[in-house]
């Protein structure tokens, strides 16, 4: 008998997202799927980072990350997130939040431990936790409004958790966990001796006034919680890969070794490029919720428009969608039909449920673009309106 792949590798499949962006290259459609801003970092972030390249920034780093920038996180730890953090003992700089991620789990998990998500979820968490070892638990969060529904949440807690996985803002549904709800996780995590493993890379992209909540700010939770966030989303720079994790001493010494092991450092000039990202202005992120508030009005009016059900999103960049209305039965269908015949990409919901049947009459869109990209979808969608109309 030949030899295959791993029993662990043929356990997912590959990023469905990635498999829309490749579609709507080769059907020159809008990519509303994957989730990157169609412009630039600040002109003054991008010149950082040339400047540290031609002044020989250009070996490898600290593996753990440049200094001066694992003191910058902690500083801004420190004073937007609420989290005590220390630049030596609890800062790592990860090859963005998607190694982050998966570092965190494997310096956490061991074989068989479980290991709580709320679904829907992004599309790397399950994955992710195969790659570690762990039995997944997966709670639905509560439709239409996916708030965390606490009996539900309790059944998936038992002496076997070893973990929780958040992220907020919340990634497709667009959700802002409240104080409630993460005092609700505090508290089981408390009663089971488990950790919250905490992805807030959307936590400066907020609507209508709300507030970024972090977990590890709560009573109790700074020793008991792994954060992760990085540069991609609120700096516009999704390429250039530089994330970090935050965890108690104890864990970060753990997270290093993973982290070393499988990627060494992140790019250094980078790292050097993001110490100036920290530094900018408050009216910067002022500005940014401005311009993706504007983007999100369109999108979702236009969607409505199109005989989608649309989750008013309180954060992050995406719009979840019901399908219900459109005619199409088949999440499948309906994203390669938008990308071949209506020219504008979306993610098939069934991607971010353990079990695909449960997310066939759901899309996801994103408007990380800017308001003139979002009215050229609009305009296609159009088309999309008519011809459902027709049928």
């Amino acid at each position: 008998m030949e030899k295959g792949p791993s029993q662990r590798a043929e356990g997912f499949t590959e990023s469905v997202i990635r498999e829309m962006t490749r579609l709507c290259q080769a059907y020159s459609a809008i990519n509303l799927a994957q989730g990157f801003p169609d412009f630039d970092p600040p002109d003054r972030v991008k010149s950082a980072a040339s400047r540290a390249i031609r002044q020989g920034y250009n070996q490898y780093s600290t593996t753990h990350g440049v200094p001066r920038l694992r003191q910058a996180i902690a500083h801004k730890m420190s004073t937007y997130n609420h989290v005590p953090c220390n630049a030596d003992d609890n800062v790592t700089v990860t090859c963005g939040t998607t190694e982050g991620m998966i570092a965190s789990l494997l310096a956490l998990l061991d074989p068989a431990e479980e290991v709580v998500i709320f679904e829907p979820f992004y599309e790397n968490y399950g994955p992710d936790s195969i790659l570690s070892g762990a039995k997944c638990k997966y709670v639905p969060l509560e439709e239409p409004g996916f708030k965390i529904e606490e009996e539900k949440l309790k059944e998936a807690f038992s002496r076997k958790t070893k973990a929780v996985i958040i992220n907020t803002p919340h990634n497709p549904t667009g959700r802002v966990f409240t104080r409630h709800e993460l005092e609700l996780i505090r508290d089981l995590c408390t009663d089971y001796d488990a950790f919250a493993i905490t992805d807030e890379i959307y936590e400066h992209i907020l609507y209508d006034d709300r507030k970024h909540i972090s977990i590890a700010s709560l009573d109790g939770m700074d020793n008991r919680t792994i954060t992760i966030s990085g540069f991609s989303k609120t700096y516009s720079a999704t390429g250039w890969r530089v994330g970090y994790v935050i965890a108690p001493k104890k864990l970060t010494l753990a997270v290093r070794k993973v982290h070393d092991f499988l990627t060494v450092c992140a790019p250094t000039p980078l790292q050097e490029a993001c110490i100036t990202a920290l530094k900018l202005p408050l009216s910067y992120y002022r500005d940014l919720r401005t311009l993706y508030d504007k983007s999100r009005k369109l999108l979702l009016q236009t969607l409505e428009n199109a005989s989608f059900i649309c989750t008013v999103p309180e954060g992050a960049y995406y719009v979840w969608t019901d399908i219900t209305r459109t005619g199409f039965k088949d999440d499948r269908k309906i994203a390669e039909h938008l990308i071949k015949k209506i020219g504008v990409g979306a993610v098939p919901g069934s991607s971010f449920y353990h079990l695909p049947s449960k997310g066939r009459l759901k899309l996801r869109f994103s408007f990380s673009k800017m308001p003139h990209t979002i009215e050229m979808a609009a305009s296609r969608l159009s088309k999309f309106k008519r011809a459902n109309q027709r049928s």
